[in-house]
């Protein structure tokens, strides 16, 4: 690192965008740790980053390695007294999202022909692009009452058994006032939860 730091060793997170063999292994050999951020879930892609992100750790030499150990999994959400209510009020939220971001491919879920068919107004609203209800249903979303949230991420903690970081976060062009109300409302209901 430059300029070098005082103190070592010092952590250091990155985020995995295409996660491949020889990043994976760079990462672990250098004791770099990985973020996956929001939507990852989405195709499968988690599963194939969480495993090998471990393997990767194994051939560096932690033969002991766990899925999940290194890493951090971030999740959109959408705290509402109901999932059709979280749908109904996020879903401008998640569609921006993925205007913003499906074209720098940095939406898992895309192909190259949903990629064209989103620069295409006319194409678009019928081209078969990801929409909130698959995204909540795969997970890769979340949405509705802190309980089913908690549900949701217990599964995951399960899953994982070495993952000890998640990390949430609402989709881009959602309103200030939205975010500090949502982390309000996640602090205090689903946090305590999760106090270990």
């Amino acid at each position: 690192m430059v300029p070098r730091p005082k103190t070592l060793p010092v952590e250091c997170w990155q985020p995995i965008q295409g996660g491949t063999q020889r990043a994976l292994d760079f990462m672990a050999k250098h004791g770099i740790k990985g973020i996956l951020g929001g939507g990852v879930a989405e195709g499968g892609v988690m599963d194939s980053i969480m495993t090998g992100y471990r393997d990767a750790l194994v051939r560096s030499g932690k033969k002991d390695a766990q899925l999940g150990e290194g890493l951090s999994v971030g999740f959109h959400y959408h705290l509402a007294p109901t999932v059709e209510q979280g749908i109904k009020e996020a879903k401008g939220f998640f569609e921006e999202n993925l205007k913003m971001f499906g074209p720098l491919r940095l939406h898992r879920g895309l192909t190259d022909e949903q990629i064209e068919v989103m620069g295409d107004p006319r194409r678009a609203p019928d081209g078969g692009l990801p929409n909130i209800e698959e995204a909540v249903e795969k997970q890769a979303f979340l949405t509705g009452p802190p309980e089913r949230i908690i549900e949701q991420l217990k599964g995951v903690e399960a899953e994982y058994p070495a993952l000890e970081r998640i990390g949430v976060s609402h989709p881009m062009g959602t309103p200030q006032s939205v975010i500090t109300e949502q982390l309000e409302w996640f602090g205090k209901e689903v946090m305590p939860a999760f106090k270990n």
